[in-house]
């Protein structure tokens, strides 16, 4: 696995927009398309938001750290942060009917949607996003 970038953000909801100078580099290294570039965004942005929201509670004295690697034909992000830790496991159902009209709760559920494989370790403090990068 070989590292390609990795970004220190600060716990505060303004760092996530550097994401999106990350994403630019990296779709001129590796050339994927616009629409690969948008799930990317859209997981990527909610790993980070969550790190920095949830995890690390806008503690600006804690970091979130997001890094990009490539393994063959993977594209792989590690977010990792400062905070206490979760259960994923334990998270509400953000498509129950109880808590479709919540307004926050889907981040989890849409990084599972838009990336190919989800992996919590440290006690929720480190997630991985895998992408398939098309040939």
């Amino acid at each position: 696995m070989k590292l390609l970038h990795e970004l220190t953000l600060k716990s505060a909801y303004e760092e996530v927009e550097k994401l999106e100078g990350l994403l630019n580099k990296l779709q001129e290294q590796l050339g994927f398309n616009d629409e690969f570039y948008a799930r990317l965004m859209l997981a990527v942005s909610e790993a980070a938001t969550n790190a920095i929201v949830h995890g690390n509670k806008l503690d600006e004295s804690k970091n979130t750290v997001v890094a990009a690697y490539r393994d063959g034909n993977k594209l792989i992000f590690v977010t990792t942060d400062e905070g206490e830790g979760f259960k994923p496991d334990e998270l509400p159902d953000p498509i129950a009917e109880e808590n479709l009209l919540s307004t926050s709760g889907r981040g989890v559920f849409l990084m599972k949607e838009y990336a190919d494989e989800v992996f919590f370790e440290e006690d929720g403090r480190k997630l991985t996003l895998s992408f398939i990068l098309d040939s």
